[in-house]
């Protein structure tokens, strides 16, 4: 199955630039991209089957752009603009205990939308990562932990992976996963990019149980991955973590029509009977936002889960 579709006319690619040997290698026709497509095509269709990653969901100019608004995160798409992105970083800034608006940069390549506040560039992608962190770093005590191990499922390009390998040095490794071939492939070019690869790696679905064999796993995470996939996917994940027994999993769901409040799949499967039918109970719930003002305004807003098996 194809993921791609054709740029239809008068579509622009994201205004941001490209490093050097970027567009060569983000191509459609890349070998490595198809022998992922491969290898992922005739694995558990449990997992591989789409809910929302269906042919044509990544298109070839998101190959170049992933970090443009699209597939992988929406940026101004439901109407943020500069003034929610402006909220959104002063907000960040009020509980940032661990410094990180000052220890983490934000280049706007690849097509992020980069807006200008506390006198940086800031995006999603970074704004998100610092809350995700923080979020941990209140219920987990990151920054007092060392040889951390994280899986990171549904990874997409790597984003969080990027943000906690340099949030953290002394992190143990970060294992990224995706059941879709481009993210995959993506991941594997952006951390070799991002200088991360000595501690955040990409690892092809079809290699992840040889991977986890002997491993230990700390925390799994799920960041607007979940409500992507069918119950019966989101079942399989689960039996993994606890085939692998992993302690952890933080959960991000979409934020919906019900403000991230609901663990639903995007059809409105729910999620927390899958998760205490393996032994998941919920450890810590928490607005993305604490102040409701910005829980309203700021740039999509949701909640933060943390489970803990039994």
């Amino acid at each position: 199955m194809r993921l791609f579709r054709r740029q239809p006319k008068g579509e622009r690619a994201a205004p941001a630039p490209l490093p050097e040997g970027a567009e060569a290698y983000l191509s459609e026709s890349n070998p490595r991209l198809l022998e992922l497509e491969r290898r992922y095509a005739a694995f558990d269709k449990r997992v591989t089957t789409p809910l929302v990653w269906r042919q044509g969901y990544v298109t070839p100019n998101d190959l170049c752009y992933f970090r443009g608004d699209n597939a992988y995160i929406w940026q101004v798409r439901d109407g943020a603009a500069e003034t929610n992105y402006a909220l959104t970083a002063y907000y960040v800034k009020s509980i940032d205990s661990l410094g990180l608006l000052g220890r983490l940069e934000e280049d706007g390549l690849f097509g992020a939308h980069a807006f200008a506040a506390l006198g940086r560039k800031v995006s999603r992608d970074l704004l998100d990562s610092s809350l995700e962190i923080h979020f941990l770093e209140h219920h987990l005590g990151l920054s007092a932990r060392h040889d951390l191990h994280v899986l990171d499922i549904g990874a997409g390009y790597g984003r969080l992976a990027h943000r906690m390998a340099h949030a953290f040095p002394e992190l143990g490794s970060y294992l990224c996963v995706d059941a879709v071939a481009p993210s995959t492939f993506l991941c594997e070019y952006y951390l070799r990019f991002r200088g991360v690869a000595d501690k955040a790696r990409a690892i092809p679905l079809d290699e992840l149980e040889r991977a986890l064999a002997g491993r230990r796993i700390d925390l799994a995470v799920n960041i607007h991955s979940f409500p992507e996939c069918t119950g019966e996917a989101i079942g399989w994940w689960l039996d993994l973590l606890r085939r692998h027994e992993v302690p952890r999993l933080m959960l991000v769901p979409n934020r919906g029509k019900h403000g991230g409040e609901q663990l639903v799949t995007n059809t409105g499967v729910p999620m927390e009977p899958l998760l205490n039918a393996r032994g998941y109970r919920l450890a810590a719930k928490a607005p993305k936002y604490a102040d409701p003002v910005v829980q309203r305004y700021g740039v999509q807003p949701t909640w933060h889960y943390l489970f803990q098996a039994e």
